[in-house]
């Protein structure tokens, strides 16, 4: 195992939760809990990105929110790492592409929030990305119809599955799992002025 890496071993299924985290919220912690207990995940691994290439401002500083991120979730299941720096990719496939190859035998299952299924298209090669992992879509607000009508949700139309247990089979599969909405988010926690991190 690599130096720094969380610890997992074949046979896992290991949930893997990306973004900013700019900063980390309730409707982080309540999406984790969701996904772990809908789906049977063992593990969920929170990775924290050295930047979105997607949005035009820089976080706050990476130690800044991995701290607040590790202080708000406290379930041992969860890590909060800074796997992307330490491996130097940006793109989502190519860190998926890498710990599928560091971690052979784990089951690796992409955790996103239906905001993030509206504008999926738009990730660098995201096909690829529903070729390799099972891809776990969770209610946000607002998103519902949008999310159900994307171009991704369109193109996988064929790999979606009704039930979150039965995205432990090889990819493509996706599922849109309904659960109790949060209002958070890192946005609008920004602009109230509630998080500048150490800047």
């Amino acid at each position: 195992m690599h130096q720094g890496f969380p610890p997992a071993y074949r046979g896992m299924v290991v949930g893997l939760l990306g973004g900013s985290f700019d900063p980390a919220h309730d409707g982080h912690v309540q999406l984790t809990r969701e996904a772990m207990r809908r789906i049977g995940l063992d593990r969920v691994w929170w990775l924290v990105s050295p930047g979105n290439p997607l949005k035009s401002r820089a976080p706050a500083p990476m130690a800044d929110r991995i701290a607040r991120a590790r202080a708000l979730m406290d379930d041992p299941r969860v890590t909060v790492t800074d796997l992307e720096a330490r491996l130097g990719t940006r793109a989502t496939v190519d860190t998926i592409t890498r710990l599928q190859a560091i971690y052979p035998g784990v089951t690796f299952v992409w955790i996103m929030g239906a905001d993030n299924l509206v504008q999926f298209h738009r990730w660098s090669r995201w096909r690829q990305i529903m070729g390799r992992v099972p891809v776990a879509v969770m209610a946000r607000p607002g998103a519902g119809l949008a999310a159900r009508l994307s171009v991704a949700a369109r193109a996988y139309a064929h790999a979606r599955v009704a039930r979150p247990e039965a995205l432990l089979r090889p990819a493509p599969a996706w599922c849109f799992i309904n659960m109790p909405l949060n209002a958070a988010s890192s946005t609008a926690i920004r602009a109230r002025g509630d998080w500048r991190g150490t800047k």
